[in-house]
């Protein structure tokens, strides 16, 4: 029987040869914004065929928008320039598609790498000032500064002005990061959203930022590419964001010309609890293609070739996203096909080992 994973599947005028998809990972090692070597050799070896679709990680539409000082953005013409050498060069010599992530991370901005001990910056580290839906802060960390209209206008024309620099790269499918507690997650999320105005409040109001913005996006997006939104579909927390509430969510972003969901969740409070486990988000991604009829993207523990199989020919998902297990493995997606008796691409410089030229 054939590979449910190894099929293809095609979204407006992109297809994509197989249904495994490298998820974001934040590197932490850009400068001022901008790629370098790390990213050439990171993403070079992605290209080869871990997936085929390959996401940057999270690149973010402005300085105050990083998380961290050394985080990737496409808010500069160095920003741009310096991505287009590592697109140009995964583009050449590699098999895959490849996906830009969108960020502001709002009010969870302005802190150390992971590698540097995490959490705020002091201002004698160069803190800077965070933003946010209203003066709602992240645990202890300093408070942001609410958006106000103006505010609202320029991180709009931000995440705008970068996705028309990714067009310029290339890149195949643009994702905006509306979840793990980032801005356009605060927005849906009563948590960290107190604001009383038409963006606060119900429901309706709390997803019409990220759905202006997803708008604003798709039309200037190239009609012919995807465009995606991953947002986190439940809080973990009670009166938080929830799965009833996702579903309003991707029904609105359907109706705007959203081509798929990347389900993830949590992420927007500390006291988040969460049940860990092999594919524990894949339920929120299968109730929300069966309710709101639209592909979706599950991610999570995701790590055998036969759970991935599994997830896609039972319908669940359309597309299965793996991060830590494409890190260990890069060549995940070649051993996936050996697993599973399918065929997959690879690149010239590396047919020599496709077990149809050499068996082992």
């Amino acid at each position: 029987m054939a590979s449910h994973l190894f099929s293809p599947i095609s979204f407006r005028g992109t297809t994509l040869n197989n249904r495994i998809v490298v998820s974001s990972m934040c590197q932490y090692l850009a400068d001022d914004g901008s790629a370098n070597d790390w990213h050439l050799m990171h993403y070079g070896q992605y290209a080869m065929g871990a997936g085929a679709l390959v996401f940057l990680e999270a690149t973010h539409v402005s300085p105050e928008g990083r998380i961290t000082p050394r985080c990737l953005g496409l808010y500069s013409d160095e920003n741009e320039a310096e991505l287009k050498r590592v697109i140009d060069f995964c583009k050449l010599h590699g098999v895959a598609k490849f996906g830009i992530q969108l960020a502001h991370a709002g009010r969870k901005g302005s802190n150390h790498t992971p590698l540097n001990g995490s959490g705020p910056l002091s201002e004698a580290e160069g803190a800077w000032q965070r933003l946010g839906p209203s003066g709602e802060a992240y645990a202890d960390w300093p408070a942001p500064q609410a958006l106000d209209s103006d505010g609202l206008a320029m991180v709009k024309a931000q995440f705008v002005q970068s996705a028309e620099r990714a067009a310029r790269l290339d890149i195949d499918v643009a994702e905006l990061h509306g979840g793990h507690g980032y801005l356009l997650h605060q927005f849906v999320s009563p948590i960290a959203n107190r604001r009383n105005d038409g963006y606060g409040g119900p429901l309706e109001n709390r997803l019409r930022f990220p759905l202006e913005v997803f708008e604003a996006v798709r039309a200037v997006w190239p009609e012919n590419r995807p465009a995606a939104v991953r947002f986190s579909a439940t809080d973990w927390v009670d009166d938080g964001f929830n799965v009833d509430e996702a579903v309003v969510y991707a029904r609105e972003l359907k109706a705007l010309g959203c081509d798929f969901i990347d389900v993830t969740s949590g992420g927007m409070d500390p006291s988040q609890k969460i049940e860990l486990g092999p594919g524990y988000q894949v339920h929120l991604a299968d109730r929300i293609r069966r309710e709101v009829d639209i592909p979706v993207m599950a991610v999570g523990m995701i790590t055998d070739p036969h759970q991935a199989e599994e997830i896609i020919a039972s319908g669940k998902a359309d597309l299965a996203a793996l991060a830590r297990g494409i890190m260990d493995d890069p060549h995940w997606a070649w051993h996936a096909a050996k697993a599973l008796g399918a065929k997959t691409e690879y690149p010239d410089q590396y047919v020599r080992c496709n077990p149809d030229v050499w068996k082992v």
